[in-house]
């Protein structure tokens, strides 16, 4: 069955608030085997609802629509939607006594704006929203089915998880099961190649798809059938053969992190970590201890931004800095043997680079990123070159930074 998303909502058309519900619904809609082909916005505009329900039912079996349902005057979402069936609008005595009771529970005055949210199209299923005064609706035309329910998150997953999924799952017989590889410091042009001769191999209902971000790509198998044990087993058999072919780039799966990863190692290992940071400021650090339980082997870390903290705290001899620079190789290697000696780590992390916008010259321009990851006797170092933009090179340093702590731990 195929399924289209309808927003309604002027303060998401003009970004007031960013559409989190789309996201969410996809994914619970993907996991009972139910296809979205589309998901549209449109305004709180009569017209513009009913142009959305005519061109959701042209390409979906179901339509599930999410905003307007509100006590105010300007949600008309429940009229766009009786004329498009054709119907009239009642008003439901028992929307009423509940919204009543609800409020006399509260101690709270029922505003005459909330009879506006009893007024509902004939021929509508309700479906008890326990998080709220607005009922979702569900209606049925032609085979397909209309599903409507309030634009606040928590209300419509309430709405989702008691009534929608359940009809759903029932209505589907088939099944999507999902496997994602994820990989750091690789392009996705080069993993394609890589993985070339597994894909062709792939049968016609596994499909798979390279999702790239900075210094990152997420490589997903998707795989449809209606036995969902054999499923799994067949996803994962193409999935096996895809991490061996890729080998140390893969950091883990699903909804895993690197720094995650890295925090397995490293209790693993029983190895403690530190990290001197210049153009990334402390944002390794950051995405280490982000993850629970990371005082267990992460000791700490100094942003050296300045060349005199690099010298007088970190203990990078001068000469170094005179005669290769902050940005360089040499610096990188003694920020790590200063940062190891300094929070007393078997490990660590330096970086120091031009993030940008400005400050770059001609040898060294902006996106100049050295690292290094190592020992007292033993280090490892990258020159990244990055782009112009100073957040990517950031995060491009920043995954980089976790990718050679999580491979330099692993080999230890």
């Amino acid at each position: 069955m195929k399924a289209c998303i309808l927003i309604v909502g002027d303060e998401i058309l003009i970004g007031q608030i960013q559409d989190t519900n789309s996201g969410w619904i996809a994914q619970q809609l993907s996991d009972i085997g139910i296809h979205l082909v589309r998901a549209l916005t449109v305004a709180d505009e009569h017209a513009d609802i009913v142009d959305g329900l005519n061109l959701a039912f042209q390409v979906a079996d179901i339509v599930l629509m999410t905003g307007g349902l509100g006590p105010t005057k300007d949600d008309v979402t429940k009229l766009a939607i009786a004329d498009f069936m054709g119907v009239e609008m009642y008003f439901d005595w028992s929307v009423y006594d509940r919204i009543k009771s609800m409020f006399k529970k509260l101690n709270r005055t029922l505003s005459p704006h909330h009879r506006n949210q009893c007024q509902m199209p004939q021929g509508v299923e309700l479906l008890h929203n326990s998080m709220g005064t607005a009922p979702g609706m569900l209606f049925k035309k032609n085979g397909k089915y209309i599903i409507s329910m309030p634009g606040v998150p928590f209300e419509m997953k309430a709405i989702m998880h008691d009534h929608v999924i359940p009809m759903l799952t029932a209505l589907s017989d088939q099944k999507i099961f999902h496997f994602t590889i994820l990989t750091a410091r690789t392009g996705e042009t080069i993993i394609e190649n890589q993985i070339s001769h597994i894909v062709e191999s792939l049968p016609d209902h596994i499909k798979i798809a390279y999702l790239p971000s900075i210094s990152a790509v997420k490589v997903r198998l998707s795989g449809t059938g209606s036995k969902t044990a054999l499923l799994e087993q067949e996803v994962m058999f193409y999935a096996q053969q895809i991490m061996d072919t890729l080998g140390e780039i893969v950091y883990g799966v699903n909804g895993t992190t690197l720094q995650a990863e890295l925090q397995k190692l490293c209790i693993q290992k029983q190895v403690k970590i530190a990290t001197a940071e210049s153009c990334t400021g402390g944002n390794i650090a950051a995405r280490i201890v982000s993850v629970p339980g990371s005082s267990t082997y992460f000791n700490g870390s100094i942003v050296a931004y300045s060349n005199d903290i690099k010298q007088h705290i970190l203990h990078v001899n001068p000469s170094i800095l005179d005669t290769h620079g902050a940005v360089s190789e040499e610096t990188v290697m003694a920020m790590v043997d200063g940062v190891i000696d300094l929070l007393q780590a078997d490990v660590a992390v330096a970086v120091s680079g031009i993030a940008g916008p400005d400050g770059g010259t001609e040898d060294k321009p902006v996106g100049t990123i050295w690292l290094c990851v190592g020992t007292k006797t033993h280090k490892t170092t990258h020159l990244l070159t990055s782009g112009k933009f100073r957040d990517k090179n950031i995060e491009a340093a920043t995954m980089y930074g976790l990718d050679m702590l999580r491979r330099f731990v692993k080999k230890m």
